[in-house]
């Protein structure tokens, strides 16, 4: 029996948007604020550039999250446009594995640097250790390999049935 996974995607999907949204929009909205605290009433808040600086970690990887499940990922293509439509395919399905490989070790090595850094006591803002905001590192990593992964079997699954 095929499972449909087309739901439980969607959701996974709409968790990810609207993750992105919400911390774009807390990070604009804090930094705002701040701005606004310091140059009317000459006070702020102590721990809001700390935030900032974290929030923009996560909406980078975020976002770089839903470019690569978009496929909307900054490509060179440059050989692709020159190269007959056979070699390309293979080709394509090379850099593919690579991007993902090269994903995994960045994942594997971030969640080295996490544990790591779990050892040590420091706060990145009120009570909020440094380790917890840069949980985001090995999970971005590991979720585009694995979508690199998935998008180079089904396109090169996808353009070998074509033929």
């Amino acid at each position: 029996m095929i499972m449909d996974l087309k739901h439980p995607v969607r959701v996974i999907h709409l968790i990810e948007d609207s993750a992105l949204v919400i911390s774009l929009l807390t990070m604009m909205t804090v930094a705002v604020v701040q701005i606004a605290l310091r140059n009317f009433f000459d006070s702020g808040m102590f721990w809001a550039d700390s935030f900032v600086r974290i929030l923009v970690l996560w909406v980078a990887l975020l976002g770089a999250m839903v470019a690569t499940r978009e496929n909307n990922h900054i490509k060179i293509d440059v050989l692709s446009r020159y190269l007959p439509e056979h070699i390309d395919r293979h080709l394509s399905a090379v850099v593919g594995v690579v991007a993902s490989v090269v994903c995994a070790v960045v994942a594997w090595y971030c969640a080295q640097f996490v544990l790591l850094e779990s050892e040590d006591p420091s706060m990145a803002f009120a009570q909020v250790p440094h380790w917890v905001c840069e949980l985001i590192l090995p999970f971005a990593f590991a979720v585009m390999s694995l979508r690199f992964l998935l998008g180079t079997v089904n396109g090169y699954l996808a353009s070998v049935a074509d033929d």
